[in-house]
């Protein structure tokens, strides 16, 4: 926001880069580093260790993005040096260290996901190992005299770890040292990072102020819930949109969501504005089918990772799929040994991972959210003999057709 923006103008800026936020610090700060007549250098750190990215993932990249088409300086930092540490943060255990050929393979697998959303010719890629290794011995010695065990002990994981009597490693401690340092490195206006940065971020901040420059703003934006809209995204709890999914798989999931949790990625996900977010609500609250509302976003997010014409046709396939009852043409086969007995559809469902227990399967047939061959089940205690094939569906989006062996 330089000086010949209007008050109005700012104001919308400072809003939509607030948006999704969970914390500014300072929020004055930033008001006052967005006037300046330059741009700033906004720095987001990446530890190259799950190259596969996914929609939780894309929160803080979307971020960049915004500050990006205000002509700012986005720095991607890739910690290939810190990645050789390994981040503690929130982690209950000494997390292991990657070799420099995994970092490498792993930056390069993330470079080529984030430019599908931040422009490339607008992008610094950096590495912190291109001032981490000048430090040398003395100069990590140096750093390390700046901050105390005490404060290191303030940050929740590490107090939870020391309580407990788990091990905590003394280069775990550097972590935060080090990605502080890239901050003084970069001469950083900005630092993004989600809310379990929190205390890193903050420890850059001031080792910029004991370097002699101006603290950086501190953002932190949330941890996106995933698709049960409980738990945070994350691929060990199976609740994920990954960035590199199949269209209609990606526009499945997404159509899943609950209607609440629609909104809130819509705040985080959508490149629509603040206002046209608004008036999508205030069609729902007129009466517009919620369904309607979250193909658009849908279609946007499988735009956005694919093409439009993608987009287009997962919606249509859906819309076969769903409201007209059509199968998809690469209908999955599953086997379920019978060892000669007659099977409890129950267990059925169990078997071929449609329902988590067999208490559950009991539970979504008695909804009617069970069909085989299309005809809706009712009876929990249905039975199906050696031989039996068909198509079973569970809700809207486990289908396949199974056969019972013999």
């Amino acid at each position: 926001m330089s000086k010949n923006i209007t008050t109005e103008s700012a104001q919308e800026i400072l809003a939509e880069l607030k948006r999704g936020a969970e914390e500014v610090l300072v929020e004055t700060e930033l008001v006052e580093r967005l006037s300046l007549d330059r741009p700033l250098r906004i720095k987001v750190g990446f530890d190259p260790t799950a190259p596969d990215l996914h929609l939780g993932h894309t929160v803080i990249i979307n971020k960049m993005r915004q500050f990006q088409q205000l002509g700012h300086d986005v720095v991607f930092l890739i910690g290939d040096f810190t990645g050789m540490i390994g981040d503690p943060s929130g982690k209950n255990v000494t997390r292991p260290a990657l070799s420099e050929e995994e970092i490498k393979s792993n930056a390069a697998t993330y470079k080529a996901q984030v430019f599908k959303i931040l422009d490339p010719d607008k992008t610094i890629v950096a590495f912190n190992s291109e001032w981490c290794n000048d430090l040398g011995a003395e100069g990590i010695i140096r750093l390390a005299a700046r901050h105390t065990v005490a404060r290191m002990l303030e940050r929740d994981d590490f107090d939870k770890r020391y309580r407990g009597g788990q091990p905590i490693a003394i280069h775990e401690f550097l972590y935060p040292l080090m990605q502080g340092y890239d901050s003084v490195a970069l001469r950083s206006d900005i630092e993004m990072g989600g809310t379990d940065q929190k205390f890193n971020l903050l420890v850059g901040r001031e080792l910029q102020k004991q370097y002699g420059q101006q603290s950086q703003v501190v953002i932190t934006l949330p941890l996106l819930e995933g698709l049960d809209g409980v738990q945070k995204m994350s691929k060990s709890l199976g609740n994920i949109v990954g960035i590199t999914d199949q269209p209609e798989d990606m526009f499945g999931k997404l159509m899943s969501i609950s209607d609440d949790l629609m909104w809130r990625y819509f705040e985080l996900l959508s490149f629509k504005t603040l206002e046209e977010i608004e008036k999508l609500r205030k069609a729902a609250d007129d009466g517009k089918n919620p369904r309607d509302i979250k193909f658009e976003l849908a279609k946007e997010i499988v735009a956005r990772f694919h093409c439009l014409s993608d987009a287009r046709k997962a919606h249509q396939a859906f819309i076969d799929r769903f409201t007209q009852g059509a199968l998809p043409e690469d209908l999955e086969e599953k086997i379920v040994e019978s060892e000669g007995t007659a099977l409890g559809i129950a267990r059925v469902i169990k078997t071929v991972n449609f329902a988590a227990s067999t208490s559950e399967a009991i539970r979504l047939i008695k909804q009617g959210a069970v069909r085989f061959d299309g005809e809706r089940l009712e009876d929990p205690k249905l039975e199906l003999v050696p031989g039996t094939e068909g198509v079973l569906q569970v809700g809207k989006r486990r289908i396949a057709r199974i056969r019972i062996q013999q």
